[in-house]
């Protein structure tokens, strides 16, 4: 195999074996090869989950990205769901600096200005978003590579050793993905952490879904229901004011199911909308935990796809690609243009770490975190 290093590298990388031999393309149309490589001297692939239905779901452990999702449309063809790259080089953050598919961590979403206090005493971490830390820093842990712990058709286990200081974040973290493909065509996402050193932790999936199959076409005519009669407003930078605020009476009420469109009317004044540029919010849930209560579902009209979320999370971030402009190349050579993607990113709120009066995604030695996410597809068949 060929060794990388995560920084300062071409594409050159995604040669694969030196030995050539015959390779069976993914469902997806993927090429393993491509994905074959040794980043920071660890071994990185491409993991393939298969259920009786056929559906498909492939995962590299560079970030633990899920790489593409291919499930059955309303008349039984198989679609590729979230957007993303056809090798492991264009994952590399000097080809591209993006989320697709990756396990978040240390913390997903924002921490206002990249501070946070630890028994009085204030660290700063690096910043990276308007004056503000995302998603756990420049070199967060979409861009690390998680140990491989367990493969097999139906599950991957993911694990990864966070060290103290890890962009400057106190405490050695160790934490573990499990995604798990079922039946019933969910992939089903559980996380975990421990720490030496208190340290908040906040992990989320960052996959962009584009459930007509077709990232050609934008995602505004599809159909969204979020189950939150409430969300944490933002300012300019997007970073939490601290407020609470109702949906009812605004755009971003989904209490009942409306176009995404709804929010990119240019006839529309509201604020949040404004600063967001479109939809870049997190939602308050009504479901409070509890994992059988469906927090959020969108349906494609294009594809008859649904895509119905659960999480034992008390927010979720509905984000859609307003920063996707054009000028990056995904799968089959596809540019990603704006509105051509939407996140549904269960997490604790952006800067909960800032907000005591917000639930606490404070991790303390001794203590386990842990949540869990459910991505269940299904047609209107």
């Amino acid at each position: 195999m060929k060794t990388l290093t995560a920084l300062g590298l071409s594409l050159l990388i995604t040669a694969g074996c030196s030995t050539k031999k015959e390779t069976k393309t993914t469902a997806s149309g993927l090429d393993p090869e491509k994905f074959a490589a040794q980043i920071d001297g660890k071994q990185v692939g491409l993991y393939t989950l298969k259920n009786a239905t056929g559906m498909e779901v492939c995962i590299t452990n560079y970030g633990g990205r899920i790489v593409s999702v291919m499930v059955p449309d309303r008349n039984g063809e198989l679609r590729d769901v979230v957007l993303g790259f056809d090798s492991i080089g264009a994952y590399l953050p000097e080809n591209n600096q993006s989320d697709f598919g990756a396990a978040i961590g240390r913390y997903a979403n924002r921490i206002a200005n990249g501070r946070i206090v630890v028994d009085g005493d204030t660290i700063q971490l690096p910043v990276n978003n308007f004056g503000h830390t995302l998603h756990g820093g420049p070199t967060g842990w979409q861009y690390k590579v998680y140990d491989v712990k367990q493969s097999n058709d139906s599950t991957l286990v993911l694990a990864i050793t966070s060290p103290d200081g890890d962009n400057n974040f106190p405490g050695t973290v160790n934490a573990e993905v499990t995604y798990r493909l079922t039946a019933d065509n969910a992939i089903d996402i559980s996380y975990s952490a421990t720490s030496d050193k208190k340290t908040p932790v906040n992990m989320t999936n960052h996959s962009y879904f584009n459930l007509s199959g077709d990232p050609n076409q934008t995602i505004l005519d599809n159909i969204i229901y979020i189950n939150a009669d409430s969300f944490t407003p933002v300012d300019s930078t997007f970073m939490t004011t601290g407020e609470i605020l109702a949906v009812k009476g605004t755009p971003m009420d989904f209490t009942s199911p409306l176009p995404i469109a709804t929010g990119y009317n240019d006839s529309i004044d509201y604020q949040q909308i404004i600063f967001g540029k479109g939809y870049d919010h997190n939602w308050v849930l009504n479901t409070k935990g509890d994992i059988t209560k469906e927090a959020a579902r969108l349906t494609s009209p294009a594809s008859g796809i649904t895509l119905s979320v659960y999480t034992t999370e008390p927010g979720i971030q509905f984000y859609a690609g307003n920063f996707l402009d054009g000028s990056t190349i995904g799968k089959k050579g596809i540019k990603y243009a704006r509105n051509t993607g939407v996140c549904l990113e269960t997490q604790h709120y952006p800067d909960s770490p800032n907000k005591p009066e917000w639930p606490s995604a404070w991790l303390n030695p001794g203590e386990t975190y842990t949540s869990r996410c459910i991505y269940r597809f299904s047609t209107d068949k």
